[in-house]
């Protein structure tokens, strides 16, 4: 099993390049894991409140639930990934299967911050994106898919986002293997991550 981390910047195109690696390869061969799913659960905090919560900083995860369902993958067993929602910041009590794959990718903003999940990584990735296109992304996801208006999101990207990206993920970028430049726009890049992605599937078959 390879096990990749995919990181970078919200808004920066880190789904874009793992829907582009997935229809690259073989179907079946890519489970993937979103660190999104693994948030808190904050159905214990008063609805008035959890718009405060800073979901953009390490304590905002539930790293050992993290940890364990990578280790169960590598170890062949099919995992149950929880679900969350950004509507009202809890956790939903469906889960969705994942089965054990050749490939498993963990993708989220801070998964190259923790020094724990970085070591089970073969392969970490970092998706770099100028600050002006994320936030252009970022508006147009969350006005669209999370009920947010422009001002709530430029005042939250004020407020959170640009600061949290220059403390946490920023520097997480000096651990990256390959940095891709440009998101999801980078081919290139893109191609080359996809490459040795087969080149270490057929050599380990």
């Amino acid at each position: 099993m390879l096990i990749i981390g995919i990181a970078g910047g919200t808004g920066s195109g880190k789904t874009t390049v793992v829907k582009k690696i997935i229809s690259s390869l073989p179907a079946g061969e890519v489970a993937v894991l979103p660190q999104d799913s693994y948030y808190k659960d904050s159905s214990h905090v008063p609805v008035e409140e959890r718009s405060k919560i800073n979901f953009d900083e390490p304590d905002a995860f539930d790293w050992p639930l993290l940890y364990e369902h990578l280790n169960q993958l590598k170890a062949g067993k099919k995992v149950e990934m929880p679900t969350y929602s950004y509507l009202t910041c809890t956790r939903g009590p469906e889960t969705v299967p994942v089965e054990p794959r050749d490939v498993v990718i963990v993708e989220g903003i801070l998964v190259l911050t923790d020094p724990q999940l970085r070591d089970m990584m073969d392969v970490r990735v970092f998706v770099d994106a100028d600050a002006d296109d994320r936030l252009i992304r970022v508006i147009a996801r969350d006005c669209i898919e999370r009920g947010r208006t422009p001002q709530m999101v430029i005042d939250r990207y004020e407020g959170v986002l640009k600061p949290m990206h220059c403390q946490y993920i920023e520097p997480s970028k000096r651990f990256a293997d390959l940095i891709v430049p440009q998101g999801g726009n980078n081919t290139v890049a893109i191609g080359l991550l996809t490459d040795y992605i087969e080149s270490r599937l057929h050599r380990s078959k």
